[in-house]
């Protein structure tokens, strides 16, 4: 059920559909200094995840990465009550009936700023995405920013994707273009971004990629001038 990237980072990637397309939805999971698991972009709660999980160790913190990835988010609160669970900007405000406890930012939490690097991508408000880099392997973790899926899709979804722009490739969709409302600050980000350390990039939606992660992510971004 939970696939290692590396060491104390796995990952699962479960199915997943919005307005018809086979999205698929990767969850990642840390284990932090202090043994407590770090769960990003969570997929569906079940108890069976949940005890695979518990294997690993205690559940400590669950990060909703931008202001659209909420949809499985009841099953985590109701099962971890003592957890903390992060936001992204705006989320708290959409969600009202779901008590966040932390605000995602640039500035990492306490319990993983030795692990992770985290920035909140600008120029986008309606998103807010909050990418973090996985420092000791070198991976950089996004959830909508860009999309990997290929031609083993459905057709509709096929069909979908080729009119997102971002069929059968690593790309950035048309519908994630239309929440950019400044480009210069989005630009700005990437550029910072581009400055980290890594190799590999694991995304919510399509295949990771495993290696040469910071020339794809920068060309897929070349539409920002």
């Amino acid at each position: 059920m939970l696939t290692p990237l590396a060491d104390h980072l796995w990952e699962i990637d479960a199915p997943m559909s919005v307005i018809g397309m086979a999205l698929g939805h990767r969850m990642t999971v840390a284990r932090l200094p202090d043994k407590s698991l770090w769960l990003h972009s969570p997929v569906a709660y079940s108890s069976e995840l949940a005890a695979a999980l518990a294997q690993l160790g205690p559940v400590g913190h669950v990060v909703a990465p931008n202001a659209m990835h909420d949809t499985y988010l009841e099953g985590w609160f109701a099962a971890y009550p003592n957890a903390r669970f992060h936001g992204a900007r705006g989320l708290a405000r959409a969600r009202p009936d779901l008590k966040f406890t932390d605000t995602l930012a640039d500035s990492a939490a306490p319990a993983w700023a030795s692990v992770f690097d985290q920035h909140l991508v600008r120029g986008m408000p309606r998103l807010n995405e909050v990418v973090f880099l996985h420092r000791s392997s070198r991976t950089l973790i996004i959830t909508d920013l860009a999309f990997n899926l290929g031609a083993t899709m459905p057709l509709l979804s096929r069909m979908l994707l080729k009119i997102n722009g971002c069929y059968n490739c690593f790309a950035v969709s048309r519908l994630l273009r239309t929440t950019i409302k400044d480009p210069i600050a989005v630009r700005a980000s990437l550029d910072l971004i581009l400055k980290w350390d890594f190799d590999r990039l694991v995304l919510s939606h399509g295949r990771n990629l495993d290696t040469a992660a910071k020339d794809t992510l920068r060309l897929a971004f070349s539409f920002l001038k």
